[in-house]
């Protein structure tokens, strides 16, 4: 059992939402879509649409806190992407690029090593 499946608030999974592809499945998916990123540019886009697909399948359950994490990933390196392309010319984009490489790993290694645990990626208040 998920450590977050003890939690007050957390509604465990339908069997309905567990046919096919399991939502755990489905991040993990998310994840390792992230990471192939990094030499195959458009997984990063299949990635975030199946986030977009599936997100009813995880609304209320803790799963749904790592959906947030990877679009915002998306999102996020999105951004810093076009600020960092735009401002290559001057030189200080490859830094802006560089620093968003590190940072998008960063988010993809904390929100497997937390999926894996089986906890939330933002605290409950």
């Amino acid at each position: 059992m998920n450590k977050a499946d003890n939690r007050p608030g957390n509604r465990p999974l339908s069997p309905e939402e567990t046919k096919g592809l399991s939502p755990k499945t489905v991040t993990v998916l998310v994840y390792a879509l992230q990471a192939a990123s990094f030499a195959v540019g458009i997984t990063l886009i299949i990635g975030v649409i199946l986030n977009y697909i599936k997100s009813e399948d995880v609304r209320g359950t803790w799963l749904e806190s790592h959906f947030r994490w990877q679009i915002r990933t998306f999102w996020y390196s999105v951004l810093w992407t076009v600020i960092g392309v735009l401002t290559a010319i001057v030189l200080i984009g490859y830094a802006v690029l560089f620093a968003n490489a590190i940072w998008v790993i960063y988010r993809i290694i904390k929100g497997w090593i937390r999926l894996s645990e089986g906890m939330e990626m933002y605290p409950r208040g």
